[in-house]
């Protein structure tokens, strides 16, 4: 059924495919800015992926106005505010990020500060506080799990209130996406899984939470399907190209699919736990997404159900009676975190995790603040929140 009303925008370029860092020179030429920033970290650096991306411009004529390698596994505060300063020491002009999740966060914290002309991002911390065109922004992820090369958001660690900060706007959205099999083909199998499983995170809540819509929902269902058939094979086999690229895609529709219908109590705990006890963002998704599952069944039962086709397929949603199948899309998560971790090691619960039994109470009262918490489909409350917490335990 058609909601009475909704809201669905993305208008980022998405280039996909073998080759498809070729096409950065004509990309920026295309938004008529030659000087860029890089911004990305040591992993990207140290693995090769960074001269992949330059050996793609070096007969452009392009000039690279200066690479900040130095972003922290949790973007921060510190880490933008410095690379800020370095984009207007070296007169850049845009900026390219070429890393993960907190990479690309962190690009978008830089074209914050750079074009809101201020000193300190914090000052812009929430929703739609950003006034002034964003600076030229290409993104290139070397994950396939944040979706944020598609994103209106931007969550930044502040170390000084041990929270991550949301910062949400049309105007963070990158100009163009490149997707290229080259970027993940190297990623070990553990990020492999942690990452997937994000990105099955936001496709699951996407399809379920308050906002949900048609548009939303389709991306969301093709990010699940995608999942499905190509992230155990991924985890078994990086080097397939295919699967590599497949991956890719879903972390995008999934990320352009939360980006308008918004996503729930799964990551309200989850952004509180990785502040409270630095967790794998990834990994405290796949943990926490059955138990806040379980949680939404009397209002997303429904929901839940029709997944069930596209998480396990056609065969076993025929098989399970229409009343238990929302309980069996549960299940069948559970059993990919399981052979998840047979495979590579991924922990299924917060303990194995090394979240503390002390911590909970913490990440719990952490949680309540956190916008995420007002699409869920059903409110939690802080008992609510800890009891989920305590049985992912």
């Amino acid at each position: 059924m058609l909601p009475l009303y909704y809201e669905f925008y993305n208008p980022v370029k998405i280039i996909s495919g073998r080759k498809a860092l070729e096409n950065i020179p004509y990309e920026l030429g295309i938004m008529q800015v030659h000087k860029p920033m890089i911004v990305t970290d040591k992993g990207v650096v140290d693995n090769g992926l960074l001269d992949i991306v330059l050996n793609c411009m070096k007969d452009s004529g392009l000039a690279i106005g200066v690479i900040y390698a130095e972003t922290p596994p949790d973007s921060s505060i510190i880490a933008v505010n410095k690379a800020a300063a370095l984009f207007r020491d070296n007169a850049c002009d845009s900026i390219i990020a070429v890393g993960g999740g907190s990479v690309i966060d962190t690009a978008k914290g830089i074209n914050i500060v750079i074009s809101e002309e201020t000193d300190d991002i914090i000052r812009f911390v929430g929703a739609e506080r950003l006034t002034k065109i964003q600076k030229p922004f290409i993104a290139i992820p070397t994950t396939s799990g944040t979706g944020s090369e598609v994103t209106l958001v931007s969550v930044i660690y502040n170390p000084d209130k041990n929270v991550k900060m949301a910062f949400t706007s049309n105007l963070l959205l990158p100009k163009v996406t490149i997707l290229d099999p080259r970027m993940t083909i190297g990623l070990p199998p553990f990020l492999t899984a942690a990452t997937g499983m994000d990105a099955l995170t936001h496709a699951v809540e996407a399809y379920s939470c308050l906002q949900k819509n048609p548009l939303s929902d389709a991306h969301a269902i093709a990010a699940i399907t995608l999942i499905r058939d190509n992230l155990i094979e991924a985890v078994k086999n990086g080097k397939n190209e295919q699967a590599r690229l497949s991956l890719a895609n879903a972390s995008l529709f999934a990320g352009a699919a939360f980006s308008n219908s918004m996503v729930g109590s799964v990551h309200g705990l989850g952004h509180a736990t990785g502040a409270v006890a630095h967790t794998h963002h990834g990994m405290t998704m796949a943990i926490i997404l059955p138990h806040v599952m379980d949680f939404n069944l009397e209002k997303a039962s429904e929901n839940y159900a029709a997944l069930l086709l596209h998480l396990a397929g056609e065969e076993i949603y025929i098989k399970t009676p229409a009343p238990g199948r929302a309980k069996k899309a549960i299940e069948t998560i559970r059993l990919m975190n399981q052979t998840l971790r047979d495979i590579c090691g991924m922990s299924v619960t917060l303990s194995q995790a090394g979240v503390k039994e002390d911590q909970l109470e913490e990440i719990a009262r952490k949680a309540m603040g956190d916008g995420s918490m007002m699409f869920n489909p059903i409110e939690m409350e802080y008992n609510d929140a800890l009891r989920v917490l305590k049985s992912a335990f």
